[in-house]
């Protein structure tokens, strides 16, 4: 049976970072836009959604496996309005025995004491975006916390009682060194984590990045560098007892991310918030993506959708081979068609794939073949 999983948008932010391109609004943005959407005002329109949701399906019997709160950042809400979201979202769902809730946080966004809140209403794991230890690297990507502020987040979680920390790293970014890297992972290595994403540096169009990149104020980042640093990030994690499990995440036994694994494995979730996006069995739906749009929508009764997509059995293949083959466990051959068995093969020859796993029918990536995944996925789409 296909598992259900839950993605809840926060789309607040204390402020902009230059390089993101997400669904997020500040205070003074929402404010100008003549929207009364606020931290406090949010929840109750997340509720009603999740109500209206559980309504138009009632024949759903599944009880949902993960729950995630992206953003934005979640923890801009208060700890016990999370935790009122996580309720209704149980009590009109039910929650697997095992269910993990994973909330993302900014490091200056927590204090000890709503981290206990939130670990007590039924938070498991939380991750933090720590992105880099160097000031250099921070004033760049526009980060508002300082690298220290991070270490006691991850502190006090634990403290507060979470089964499972992470945290995020960007690099590649233009003006960091290796030393900077590294002083970055040693940070890790001391701290309580059990999960590290990592994620290569993308200048994303209309971001004020962008801009600074293309006024010539900011160098482009350098696809070697980034190859280079990747190479570093996953010798320094493989010491901390951590495998990579999917190309840009690693973690120690257990340590795994399940509601991630649930999209890379295609399976079902419900897109709560503006912009979420959703699936089921085949069908991909999103939200309308501004706050004041999707809120007087649900105010309304209405549903936010803004469209959806009926995937044929083409597609999912597609989807199949691009999602999978990031897993370490990676893809069965059985998904390709002839042309992209051929490639595969080629790919085992130039060292992309693992030939061992190849022969007991599985496409698995080597090392080499994780720093070229994407190309090798248009190549097994033949």
């Amino acid at each position: 049976m296909r598992t259900l999983s839950a993605y809840i948008h926060i789309p607040f932010c204390a402020s902009r970072c230059g390089y993101c391109d997400f669904n997020t609004y500040t205070a003074a943005e929402l404010s100008r836009d003549g929207t009364s959407i606020t931290t406090t005002t949010y929840p109750d329109r997340v509720i009603a959604e999740i109500n209206w949701l559980r309504n138009q399906s009632l024949a759903e019997d599944r009880q949902i496996s993960t729950v995630f709160f992206g953003g934005g950042t979640p923890t801009m809400i208060s700890a016990a309005n999370l935790v009122r979201i996580l309720d209704a979202a149980k009590t009109a769902y039910g929650f697997a025995d095992d269910a993990e809730i994973t909330t993302e946080a900014n490091p200056d966004s927590v204090s000890l004491e709503n981290l206990e809140t939130l670990r007590n209403g039924g938070f498991t794991r939380i991750s933090f975006g720590h992105q880099s230890s160097a000031r250099n690297v921070l004033q760049i990507l526009e980060r508002t916390h300082t690298p220290g502020k991070t270490w006691q987040a991850i502190s006090d979680a634990r403290k507060a009682g979470f089964e499972h920390v992470s945290v995020d790293l960007i690099y590649g970014t233009p003006g960091e060194t290796d030393q900077d890297l590294a002083e970055t992972l040693n940070d890790v290595a001391k701290a309580d984590v059990d999960h590290v994403s990592a994620y290569s540096l993308i200048v994303e169009p209309g971001t004020k990045l962008a801009a600074r990149v293309a006024r010539g104020e900011v160098a482009q980042p350098s696809d070697d560098v980034a190859a280079h640093r990747y190479g570093i990030i996953d010798a320094a994690l493989k010491n901390m007892g951590m495998t990579w499990y999917e190309v840009s995440n690693w973690a120690k036994p257990g340590g795994e991310c399940r509601h991630n694994i649930a999209y890379w494995k295609n399976q079902d979730w419900l897109g709560i918030g503006p912009g979420a996006h959703a699936h089921n069995c085949g069908t991909r739906s999103w939200n309308v993506k501004h706050p004041a749009a999707w809120a007087a929508l649900v105010d309304a009764g209405s549903s936010p959708t803004a469209d959806l997509e009926y995937l044929d059995q083409t597609d999912i293949a597609h989807e199949e081979i691009m999602l999978r083959l990031r897993l370490r466990e990676g893809l069965e051959l059985k998904v390709l068609n002839e042309a992209g068995i051929a490639q595969a093969k080629l790919a085992v020859t130039e060292g992309l794939l693992e030939a061992a796993d190849f022969a007991n029918g599985k496409a698995v990536l080597t090392y080499q073949g994780r720093l070229l995944a994407d190309g090798l996925v248009a190549r097994l789409w033949a």
